[in-house]
């Protein structure tokens, strides 16, 4: 089925008009699923859909014809990664056969913003399971209770991960915007390789309450649209102080409610922008992008400072991964310890010995070995984990992401945000090739990233990094938003089979 990409503006346009209601909005989109996601090319993005979504819908045009418009995203279908809690009739399993039948109790923060916003919240997406987080050899967009997530532009290429559904729903139009999460390169890598637009937030900017999570210190939850427009409205209806969440109290007089007034396109001019060469590869299609990139922001009026280099962006990986199974153990206990007494699993160790007895059916790739070594781990109270938190805290911060903006006197920095998607293999797992790093400094610092459509690779998306220090989002949304504008570079994927090597 074709459905236009429309935007948020453009559906609201519509609905002020009475041209669409965002009843016939939800049903377009509900068709376009049940074209595309589960029939025709079969990207299988979605791992539920909301059975109360047209009901909803109705209620928002009762709204508008009474005159009350919540706000932008009066009546807009998004979709929601499901790691994220909704006390509807929807699961939420973070792709897990071992949460299959949990019902949230509460919504989690953001959905409440959501709701409260008006947004229509059509489904939940598929995930990398457990957020990409049980086993070493995993694959990219799998996960034991929704299945594989197939790239649109490529259906034999990964989507990345591991808001993988969430990439692939937009990218294939079955909704305007979605939700993902991401504790290092989870949102970035599948907006990225689904050729569409990831907003990484600073970490308090918006809520984790009520999304199954893997490690507090990294956690958050962001946008994921086709244009830079899109993705700033989404993100400012996301925000808000959580008393559930103490991290959010910084935000308090640093997150807004309207992302959109940053919306520039002259964002770029007298901009200062370092190139952090040392993170970006030898791959020569990569940067022949990244270099064309580069030229693009030039002639926009942007300072190039070219080489800007990252100190200690990969001195880390170590004590990240140990701190990530920390905080995985406490994180997780906590949450499933919440749950009802009708769901199996309690712990992770439940989930662990549930994995197990199961094996055939969650573990016919790969293993939890994360998870288990997650398991053995200490308290958080452990010196261990401390020293491991604030070593990354300090390589990642002031004698890194902040020591190259502080020395070149820079607005932000830029890198390739990765290179095209692998090809899918269930029997080795994922098999990433970029010899790069575009995620993790701002990933383990908690600080801000936008990836935004770039170039192909044989048809293969690419995608461009904007990242600088914490609450930056505006000053990032509005070079991002200057370069898209300037290149229009997004083209709509095509349901190949495989990567066209002749393009």
């Amino acid at each position: 089925m074709i459905l236009p990409e429309w935007t948020i503006a453009e559906l609201q346009e519509k609905m002020e008009s009475g041209e669409l209601t965002a009843r016939q909005i939800v049903e377009l989109y509900l068709q376009r699923i049940a074209a595309v996601d589960k029939s025709g090319p079969y990207i299988n993005s979605i791992i539920e859909l909301n059975p109360d979504a047209l009901e909803i819908a109705d209620r928002l045009d009762a709204e508008r014809k009474a005159g009350k418009v919540r706000g932008a995203l009066h009546g807009i279908p998004i979709l929601i990664k499901d790691n994220i809690d909704t006390a509807d009739r929807m699961q939420t399993t973070a792709g897990s056969l071992a949460l299959e039948g949990n019902i949230a109790a509460k919504d989690a923060f953001i959905v409440k913003q959501l709701r409260k916003a008006g947004a229509v919240i059509l489904g939940k997406t598929n995930l990398s399971e457990w957020a990409n987080f049980r086993g070493k050899r995993s694959v990219s967009g799998w996960s034991s209770r929704g299945g594989l997530t197939r790239n649109p532009y490529a259906l034999d290429r990964s989507t990345c991960g591991s808001s993988s559904g969430s990439g692939a729903a937009v990218a294939a139009n079955l909704c305007v915007a979605a939700v993902g999460t991401e504790t290092d390169g989870s949102i970035i890598c599948p907006s990225q390789t689904n050729g569409i637009v990831g907003i990484k937030p600073t970490l308090g900017l918006a809520s984790r309450s009520g999304i199954i999570p893997i490690a507090h210190s990294q956690d958050t939850p962001g946008p994921m649209a086709r244009t830079v427009a899109d993705a700033a409205i989404l993100l400012g209806a996301l925000t808000g102080v959580d008393e559930r969440d103490s991290a959010t109290k910084s935000g308090r007089k640093r997150a807004y409610s309207n992302y959109a007034k940053y919306l520039d396109l002259d964002g770029l001019k007298g901009a200062r922008i370092g190139v952090a060469r040392n993170m970006a590869g030898t791959n020569p299609r990569i940067l022949k992008i990244f270099d064309h990139c580069i030229e693009v922001m030039k002639q926009l009026g942007a300072v190039i400072v070219d080489p800007a280099n990252v100190p200690n962006f990969d001195k880390f990986g170590t004590t990240e991964k140990e701190v990530l199974y920390y905080e995985f153990k406490a994180n997780l206990n906590k949450y499933l310890k919440s749950l009802g007494a009708d769901i199996r699993v309690h712990s992770m160790e439940d989930v662990i010995r549930f994995n197990q007895e199961n094996e055939d059916r969650v573990m016919p790739y790969f293993g939890q070995d994360h998870m288990t070594t997650a398991l053995a781990k200490g308290s958080l109270s452990d010196k261990k984990y401390k020293d491991a938190l604030a070593k990354n805290l300090r390589l990642t911060r002031k004698e890194g992401i902040d020591a190259a903006l502080r020395k070149h006197k820079l607005d932000a920095l830029i890198v390739p945000s990765g290179g095209p998607a692998w090809v899918i293999d269930l029997v080795n797992g994922d098999a990433v090739n970029w010899d790069m790093e575009s995620t993790s400094p701002a990933a383990v610092a908690g600080y801000p990233h936008i990836t935004v459509p770039a170039g192909y690779v044989f048809g293969l998306p690419v995608g461009l990094s904007f990242f600088s220090t914490a609450w930056q989002e505006p000053v990032l949304i509005k070079f991002a938003y200057a370069f898209e504008q300037a290149t229009q570079y997004r083209r709509q994927p095509r349901y190949l089979p495989t990567a066209n090597l002749n393009i």
